[in-house]
C-alpha cells in the first residue's frame, strides 16, 4: 500500500504507514471487529442495527457486516484528516451521527424530510443542535464513491469547527475527493486529484483569476468570487506542496489552531489569514501560487512529455516524467509500461521486467504487456520464459504480434538466428 503514499503530504501519509504497520489505523478509539469473514449481500430486507464508539454512531440498514465495515472507513478517514488538523478529540461534543440506507426510496424520503430535495449518494446535514447533525449515506449506489470522501471531510470539520472559512472546507473536501476505501484490502488509497488543475491553469493564464486575498475573505465580503470551488482546490494545494518553501505549510497547520468553534466564518477567515499573512505578503503568496500552479502537469500531460521526450531519446528527462506520472496516479498501468521501455533500453532488463508485470496489474493490455516481457526475456538470454510469453502475445492478438512474435521465437530458438543486443518492439 505504501506505493498510494506519494501524492499525500508527509503529515496526512504518515497516517497511512499507521495503518500498514498494525493493521488498522491507531486512532484514539477502539475498531469494531468485523463480525463476519467475508461480505454479505447487501438487502433492503435487513433490519437496521446500530454500532458506535465515541467518534461514530452509526445506524445501517445494510446488517451488522456493512454497518461494522462502514465504521472502519469512517474511522480511516477522521484518521487521516486528523494527522493533518490535529484536533483534540476533547472538543467533540458527542460521537458523530451517521445513517445509511439501502433502499433508495427510503434515502431520498429521509433526506427530503430534512433538506425539501434529495441528494445523490450522500450528504451531511449540518444543523446548530448538535445531536441532529448526521452524515447520511446510500450505501451501493453508483454516486456514494463520489459523493461520500467529501461530504465526510465536511462532517469532520465541522464537528470541531461549526463554521470553518468556507475556502478551507471546500478547498480540503476537494482535495480528499480522491481518497477511496478498498473493501477488499480495507485500506484507503489516495491518488491526487487534479480534476481541476486544468481550469486553475487555464484562467490563470487569462489572467482573469480571482486573487487570493478574494477567495481568503469570501466569508468576510459576502460574496463568492468566480472560480471559488477550483480556487479553493488549488490554494489548498498550494500550501501542502509548495515544495521546498516549508512556510507556507506550517502557517496553514499553525492556522488550524486559531479556529475557533464559537466564531463565525467571517471571524474564523480573519483568524486565519491573519496567520497566512504574518510573514509574508499577499502579493509575494500570490506569486509564489502562481509558479506552483504553473509547475504542476496533469496526468495526460506528463504521460505526453515523457513519450515525446523519449522518442527523441532523451532518456533522463523522459524518466523524470513518467515518475512525476506515477507519482500523481500509482495505480495507473501506463507509467509502469513506459518505465519498463526505458529500462529496456539501458539494458536493465530484472527492473523493465518487474515494471512490465506492474503494468500488468494495474490494466494494461495483455499482448502488448506480454510481447514487451518476451522481447525482455528474449534480449536477457531467457529463452524459454521469451518463448511463453510472446506465444501469450500472439495468442492475445495475433493480428498484432502474431509475425512478429514467431520472427523473435525463430532467432532465439537454438540453431536459429541471434538476436540482436536490443531487439526492437
Amino acid at each position: 500500500m505504501k506505493k498510494y503514499l506519494a501524492a499525500l503530504p508527509m503529515a496526512v501519509a504518515s497516517a497511512f504507514s499507521l495503518f500498514a504497520q498494525d493493521g488498522y489505523f491507531n486512532t484514539q478509539v477502539p475498531i469494531a471487529p468485523v463480525s463476519a469473514p467475508v461480505p454479505a449481500p447487501l438487502s433492503t430486507s435487513m433490519p437496521e442495527v446500530q454500532v458506535r464508539n465515541h467518534v461514530f454512531d452509526i445506524v445501517s440498514q445494510g446488517g451488522s457486516y456493512d454497518a461494522e465495515m462502514l465504521l472502519r472507513e469512517l474511522e480511516s478517514r477522521f484518521d487521516v484528516y486528523n494527522r493533518l488538523f490535529r484536533f483534540s478529540l476533547a472538543q467533540m461534543q458527542g460521537p458523530l451521527r451517521v445513517r445509511a440506507f439501502i433502499d433508495k426510496a427510503a434515502y431520498d424520503a429521509y433526506v427530503s424530510s430534512r433538506l425539501g430535495s434529495t441528494r445523490d449518494g450522500a450528504v451531511y446535514l449540518h444543523y446548530n443542535q448538535q445531536d441532529k447533525r448526521e452524515l447520511v449515506i446510500h450505501r451501493g449506489s453508483s454516486e456514494e464513491e463520489q459523493v461520500l470522501p467529501h461530504q465526510a471531510f465536511i462532517q469532520y470539520l465541522r464537528a470541531f469547527i461549526p463554521q470553518p472559512p468556507t475556502w478551507m472546507r471546500e478547498g480540503f473536501a476537494i482535495y480528499f475527493n480522491t481518497l477511496k476505501f478498498n473493501k477488499d484490502s480495507r485500506e484507503l488509497n489516495y491518488e491526487e486529484n487534479l480534476a481541476w488543475l486544468d481550469t486553475v491553469k487555464r484562467i490563470a493564464q487569462d489572467h482573469r483569476e480571482p486573487s487570493l486575498e478574494s477567495i481568503f475573505q469570501a466569508d468576510i465580503s459576502g460574496q463568492t468570487p468566480e472560480y471559488f470551488h477550483p480556487m479553493s482546490w488549488a490554494i489548498v494545494s498550494f500550501f501542502l506542496n509548495s515544495g521546498g518553501n516549508g512556510d507556507y505549510f506550517r502557517s496553514l497547520t499553525e492556522s488550524f489552531l486559531l479556529l475557533n468553534p464559537a466564531y463565525n466564518a467571517a471571524d474564523n477567515s480573519r483568524v486565519v489569514l491573519g496567520r497566512l499573512t504574518s510573514w509574508t505578503s499577499l502579493y509575494a503568496m500570490h506569486r509564489d501560487y502562481e509558479a506552483y500552479i504553473e509547475s504542476r502537469f496533469t496526468f495526460a500531460e506528463l504521460i505526453d512529455a515523457g513519450q515525446r521526450t523519449y522518442a527523441q531519446k532523451n532518456y533522463t528527462e523522459a524518466e523524470s516524467f513518467f515518475m512525476d506520472a506515477l507519482y500523481q496516479k500509482p495505480g495507473h498501468f501506463a507509467p509502469y509500461y513506459y518505465l519498463g521501455l526505458l529500462a529496456y533500453d539501458e539494458k536493465k532488463y530484472e527492473i523493465a521486467e518487474q515494471y512490465y508485470r506492474s503494468a500488468l496489474q494495474f490494466g494494461a493490455d495483455y499482448a502488448l504487456v506480454h510481447y514487451a516481457l518476451g522481447v525482455n526475456a528474449a534480449t536477457s538470454g531467457k529463452t524459454d520464459e521469451a518463448i511463453d510469453y510472446l506465444r501469450n502475445a500472439a495468442d492475445a492478438a495475433p493480428d498484432r504480434y502474431g509475425e512478429r512474435a514467431e520472427q523473435i521465437i525463430q532467432a532465439i530458438t537454438p540453431g536459429g538466428v541471434p538476436p540482436s543486443s536490443a531487439l526492437e518492439f
